[in-house]
């Protein structure tokens, strides 16, 4: 039973995985202070004088709220595909060794080896 566990913990997805989610509530708080720091003064700037979850008020609903929200995360989405994933992928590419040439089918190696003996046999 212990074994098992074991095995399941020192597979490389799940480390992987818990990297991943540390690395990312780290870099989640350098984007919500990018949201903090432009984004949101930049919607402010619409409503001046104004915090921005009171800046779109219609009836009880806080719209700019929802805003605030929807930004954040397009911007956080915009900045893990921009900047993490573009050049990872990149890199990766680069990186990759370059794939075997296919060997020809087999009609056209019966196709070349006559050819080959046709040459010969002149």
């Amino acid at each position: 039973m212990l074994k098992g566990f074991r095995d399941f913990l020192m597979r490389g997805n799940v480390v992987d995985l818990a990297v991943a989610v540390v690395i990312g509530v780290a870099f989640s708080g350098v984007v919500d202070a990018f949201i903090e720091a432009v984004v949101d003064p930049l919607i402010v700037s619409l409503a001046p004088q104004q915090k921005l979850d009171q800046a779109f008020v219609v009836g009880p609903f806080k719209i700019g709220l929802l805003l605030s929200a929807v930004l954040a995360f397009v911007t956080k989405a915009a900045v893990v595909y921009f900047f993490i994933v573009r050049p990872f992928r990149n890199m990766a590419a680069r990186l990759a060794p370059a794939p075997a040439p296919a060997a020809p089918p087999a009609d056209v190696q019966l196709l070349t080896e006559i050819r080959d003996l046709l040459k010969h046999r002149q």
